[in-house]
């Protein structure tokens, strides 16, 4: 069972005697619009949520019943958001550790280690932490930081596609795909666009 072995994996941590570990990751990283939404999740070493896997693997129906499930059986949660007016200021990857720290600063539990996904370490955090590559498909605290995220973030497009119509925002998030290409073509840049990411820095 997936859930099992990714509960598995945090109860490593668990074993070393360590009390809070904190899952965190992203959404939002590579589409041309929109945020980049970071979550941290602490759960407690007997917590096992069913179903919970990588976000990217899950349904968007399935992500949204997850969503409240994590919510409600986590010990603590935090957010963190960066918008693309920073993300075109400090670049997606500072942005990416901005929002994680930001998610981390708002849990009510300060964790004991952070457990990272990907292969970067967030810089200048004083909590010990690990980056752990394809964390989302290991870890479960992980796992439930990516849905969190990605939740939120695909939330967040939704209500941009009503103020945007014309960009269709709540069908690709923001990602680069042809029918949003063409309309930026068209339209234009909105206000929610990465302005510094290709191909909006030479056609809006």
């Amino acid at each position: 069972m997936k859930t099992l072995e990714l509960f598995n994996f945090d109860k490593l941590y668990f074993g070393k005697g360590l009390r809070f570990v904190s899952g965190v990751d992203e959404a939002g990283r590579g589409p041309l619009a929109g945020p980049v939404v970071a979550a941290a999740v602490i759960l407690s070493d007997d917590t096992i949520i069913e179903e919970v896997n990588d976000s990217k693997k899950l349904t968007p129906k399935k992500r949204e019943i997850l969503f409240d499930k994590i919510k409600l059986q986590a010990l603590s949660y935090g957010v963190g958001i960066v918008d693309s007016v920073i993300i075109d200021k400090i670049n997606i990857l500072q942005a990416t550790f901005l929002a994680m720290k930001h998610a981390l600063d708002k849990l009510a539990i300060k964790p004991e280690i952070v457990l990272v996904d990907g292969n970067h370490k967030i810089p200048g955090l004083e909590i010990k932490q690990e980056a752990i590559v394809s964390g989302d498909a290991k870890s479960q605290s992980i796992a439930c930081a990516s849905i969190l995220a990605k939740v939120t973030r695909d939330r967040m497009m939704d209500e941009y596609a009503k103020q945007y119509p014309q960009y269709l925002f709540e069908k690709h998030k923001g990602y680069g795909t042809k029918a949003h290409i063409e309309a930026i073509k068209k339209f234009g840049a909105c206000p929610i666009h990465r302005k510094t990411f290709a191909p909006l820095n030479s056609i809006s």
